[in-house]
């Protein structure tokens, strides 16, 4: 069967909108305006980008109200060819733990109380994998958790203690980073605060540059492509 492609023309192009579409003209999600003017069969998981950047993208994208989506539309060609491109497993779970660092440190200071003990865990337990998986960036992992856990004193220590309780009974060394940045956005989205949206905006933003550094090195520094984490 043949792909159906999608030219761009002022009759077709999509409007950003909660959700999956069928096609175009019923309005498009983040990644599916990715597919899009990637030239790409429509999908809102395009090869074009990579995997942990468009998870991000959908759930921002649907927790964003509908009156400040359209704020997002701009940031939409800058994952376009932020893919894979043959990166190791190595860079991939760098990225993966950079990102659920990102949202969770984002989330934690607005999230309700139940997600600000599940987010503190989360924040933990990344910052103890990253110095597996690339110690050469541990400090600035550090910086970021430790910088978010301060707005957060009591779910900050409720978390010690539960991982402390827990110490060596928890099998799962690598944890679960797209369930992070799920329930990251969601405390987000539904937090009591005057402008979500932005948080949200940001948090994207922050994430396709985080990304763009890592998964192209070459854009950065070479101080910065050398541990393949921000300073």
């Amino acid at each position: 069967m043949p792909i159906t492609r999608y030219p761009l023309s002022p009759d077709v192009v999509p409007v950003l909108a909660r959700g999956k579409h069928r096609n175009p003209r019923r309005g498009a999600c983040f990644m599916e305006y990715a597919s899009f003017l990637a030239g790409e069969k429509w999908s809102d998981h395009p090869a074009c980008t990579h995997p942990a950047v468009a998870t991000v993208a959908r759930l921002v994208n649907d927790w964003t109200t509908d009156r400040g989506r359209s704020r997002l539309a701009p940031l939409v060609p800058s994952v376009v060819g932020l893919g894979s491109n043959g990166s190791t497993s190595a860079v991939d779970e760098r990225l993966h733990l950079l990102i659920a660092v990102r949202a969770a440190a984002s989330a934690l200071p607005v999230a309700s109380e139940g997600r600000q003990r599940a987010l503190a865990v989360a924040l933990l337990r990344c910052e103890t994998r990253a110095a597996t998986v690339d110690p050469a960036a541990f400090s600035t992992v550090e910086a970021i958790v430790d910088e978010a856990l301060v707005a957060a004193p009591l779910a900050t220590r409720w978390a010690e203690q539960q991982l402390a309780a827990l110490a060596g009974t928890i099998r799962q060394p690598v944890p679960m980073y797209d369930a992070i940045v799920t329930l990251a956005v969601a405390g987000i989205g539904e937090a009591c605060m005057s402008d979500p949206d932005a948080r949200l905006y940001e948090l994207l933003r922050s994430v396709i540059d985080d990304s763009t550094r890592i998964l192209t090195p070459e854009a950065g520094s070479p101080a910065r492509a050398a541990t393949l984490l921000p300073a």
